[in-house]
């Protein structure tokens, strides 16, 4: 399965070989490890790629219920669907984005940025509806007190647990993407500080067993992120299009508040009247007073500074703003000043004097003095 149809050929395993047929090697790995299912001998090694381990199976009313805790082979997993996200990546950008950049005609700079928002867009909208779908069928979003309750949370069920491994392969992908896409230098720490902070906060809520209040967290975000992405796709599309930009504002105000509100009533409020506050690393249990003080500082300091630059970014869209308006004022009163028509006096000017039609003076002639 070739994605793009080159002509040139690159030695192997060369710089320009790995750039362009980076998401081929991919899909090669996964194939040899969906073969290695179909062979008893290797279909237990093959396991450890495509699913969850560390299950453990937990007596009910209604029988078994198998959960799910984490450990290192979990990296076995999240490497295997690293390589699925490159291929998904290459995908959508070759059948869809590129097409579309084909018909904007827009420039280097705006492609980049479209490229950016159109993949962003894709999985935002995705890990939306999956989050959504994970905490109404669990049951988090309808009792809020499960978000803290008999923390902690180690056994958690398959689709939480997948969902989070999922979420770390994504933005564990997106690092070898800077080089597979060639994002320009000066743009490497932009992209670098976001997919950091999506990491640290995605593996914090996995190891910490705050996994509930991740996933709400999570859908909130991705729901303003959404906006803001979509927002851009439109304004490329077309630059008088800036209304999405508006909801996004009001949408991330929101969400920072929200952000805040929950994560105090959970960390500061919740987690403070749980009985069991020892820390326990082999039970997993970091519920202590400093622990919680230094994740909801985190949180604070985190959600202060995405304030601080959406204000930036609000005031810099405003000074352009201003000063377009007024470029199309100044430009409309010159026009209009061009556009008036100059009154001339009857006859023709010649050397700067009026002349009448017959080539005299229309000065009256003095009358001489009796």
């Amino acid at each position: 399965m070739a994605f793009r149809r080159r002509a040139k050929s690159y030695p192997l395993f060369s710089q320009e070989f790995l750039i362009h047929n980076h998401a081929d090697i991919g899909f090669c790995l996964v194939l040899c490890v969906l073969v290695a299912l179909m062979f008893e001998v290797t279909a237990k090694t093959a396991f450890l790629f495509i699913l969850p381990q560390y299950n453990i199976s937990v007596p009910t009313a209604d029988g078994e219920l198998v959960h799910y805790r984490y450990g290192l082979k979990d990296l076995i997993t999240i490497l295997f669907y690293i390589f699925i996200a490159i291929i998904l990546h290459m995908v959508l950008q070759d059948y869809v984005l590129d097409k579309i950049n084909r018909r904007l005609h827009l420039s280097k700079v705006k492609h980049s940025k479209f490229n950016e928002s159109g993949q962003l867009v894709a999985f935002h909208l995705t890990s939306m509806i999956w989050c959504l779908y994970v905490v109404v069928t669990e049951g988090y979003l309808s009792n809020p007190r499960s978000w803290w309750e008999n923390y902690p949370h180690v056994f958690l069920p398959f689709q939480v647990k997948f969902f989070y491994l999922c979420q770390l392969a994504y933005w564990l992908h997106a690092l070898p993407e800077l080089y597979f896409q060639k994002v320009r230098k000066e743009e490497i720490p932009r992209h670098l500080r976001y997919i950091s902070l999506y990491l640290m906060h995605i593996a914090g809520a996995y190891l910490l067993h705050l996994t509930r209040l991740g996933l709400i967290l999570l859908l909130l975000q991705y729901f303003a992120e959404f906006l803001f992405h979509m927002a851009r796709l439109f304004y490329f599309t077309d630059e008088n299009n800036e209304k999405l930009f508006n909801a996004w504002a009001v949408v991330f105000v929101v969400t920072r508040l929200f952000t805040l509100t929950l994560s105090v009533l959970v960390i500061g409020f919740g987690l403070a009247r749980v009985e069991n506050q020892a820390f326990d690393l082999e039970k997993g249990n970091f519920n202590t007073l400093p622990s919680r003080m230094f994740v909801l500082s985190l949180v604070c300091l985190f959600q202060a500074w995405m304030m601080w630059h959406f204000i930036r970014f609000q005031l810099r869209r405003w000074r352009e703003y201003r000063d377009e308006q007024s470029a199309r004022q100044r430009a409309a009163a010159l026009t209009k000043q061009q556009s008036k028509p100059v009154k001339r006096e009857s006859g023709y000017h010649e050397n700067g004097v009026v002349k009448a039609e017959n080539g005299t003076s229309p000065r009256t002639k003095k009358l001489k003095s009796p």
